[in-house]
Formats: structure tokens, sequence, C-alpha cells
């Protein structure tokens, strides 16, 4: 597989999925644009939270700058919460809901000008097998990635016709810290580098055909 001469942008670049993702891309031969909310110290991440829409402007702005518009776009920054939902506050439903649905929206509209006006590119939106059912204590987390799901397949739609191929990711048990948040003491069944390899397929090698979809990775 090879992204030779392409740009990506990946969210959550510092840590678990999106850090794989990242360094699969790059292996491919793609230029890497990353972005996290707590980047690590000496890291050429961009600090950016991404249910900040001056965040993203800024991360895009920087990016579009320097390397110009994305071939590949990933949307993997999110969090969890592990708490019952008549003792979630507020906050943190906002925050887990920000972070994976509104964030993938803001960062999809921040790139999504440029990638039209080349009529090519792939969008991979990484969801999760609680995108796909339901899962006791992560109301806001299922919720979150049920919506990254209905989002991927009504923007596979909108852009059919400008080249620009929309899919999902739905991992199930991966090796990462938000798993021990999600699901405390869950033995993996995959590792970070299991997922990117799902995502360097669709960012390099499926058939433009291939848009809507959403690729559970759990059995």
């Amino acid at each position: 597989m090879t992204l030779a001469g392409k740009t990506a942008v990946v969210t959550g670049a510092s840590r678990g999925i999106g850090r794989a993702v990242a360094a699969a891309l790059a292996g491919a031969g793609a230029r890497v644009a990353g972005c996290a909310r707590n980047p690590d110290a000496g890291s050429d991440v961009f600090r950016c939270d991404v249910a900040r829409a001056d965040d993203v402007a800024r991360f895009a702005d920087d990016v579009l700058g320097r390397l110009g518009p994305p071939d590949v776009l990933v949307n993997n920054a999110g969090i969890a919460a592990r708490v019952r939902l008549d003792e979630m506050g507020v906050e943190t439903w906002d925050a887990v809901v920000d972070s994976n649905l509104k964030g993938t929206f803001l960062v999809t509209r921040a790139f999504l000008p440029a990638m039209r006006a080349r009529r090519r590119g792939r969008i991979v939106n990484i969801a999760s097998i609680s995108g796909r059912q339901g899962t006791a204590l992560l109301s806001a987390y299922c919720a979150a990635k049920h919506g990254v799901v209905g989002l991927t397949r009504s923007l596979a739609e909108e852009l059919r016709a400008d080249g620009i191929a929309v899919n999902a990711v739905c991992p199930g048990s991966v090796d990462t810290p938000m798993l021990q948040v999600g699901m405390p003491g869950a033995k993996p069944d995959m590792s970070p580098e299991d997922v990117a390899g799902v995502v360097l397929y669709l960012a390099a090698e499926a058939p433009a055909a291939l848009t809507g979809s959403c690729v559970d990775v759990f059995g």
C-alpha cells in the first residue's frame, strides 16, 4: 500500500489507535499532520481540542497552509466516561459527546471545502463496537459513536458526487488506555496496529465505490 505524495490528517494522534494510524499512514509514505488535546512534549503533534471550533480552525489553517488539502482525513479523537446515566453530570455528557461526535463534525467541516474543490479524498471515522450495540454505563459514549455511524452514512451520500469516500471503522476491544476507562479489567482482542491496518486499507486501497460503509472489526 502506498500513500506517497499524499497528505493525511489524524486527530487524537498522540496515543492509542490514533498514534498507530498516524504511524501506519506515514509508513505508507504520507505526510501526516496529527493533533491531540494533550500532545506529548517535544512531539510534532498539534495541540487541538477537537470539541472547540476555534482550536479546530487554527489546526486546519496550519495544515492547509503547510501541506495543502488532505487526501486522507481520519477522525479518531474521543474520550469515554463510565457512569450510570442517572448519576451523570451534564458536563460529563457534553464532554463525551462533544469530543467524539461534535469533534468529528467540526474537523470534517474545516477541511471539507478544500477536499471538495479537488474532488477527491478519503474520510475515515473511528466509531466503535459501541456504535453498533449498547453497553451498560457507557450511554454517552454509545450515543456519540452511534452518531458517528449516522454521520458517516449521511456524509457519504452528500459527497458521493464529489469523489470523496466516507467510511467508518468500528473496533471492538483494543489495547488502549480508553479501554481501561470504559471497560476496566477487559482483555483486549487486538492491538491499535490491527485497527490501523484497516484504516490504511480504507485510505489507500479500498475501491472508490466503497463509501458509507461501517467496517466492524470484532467477532
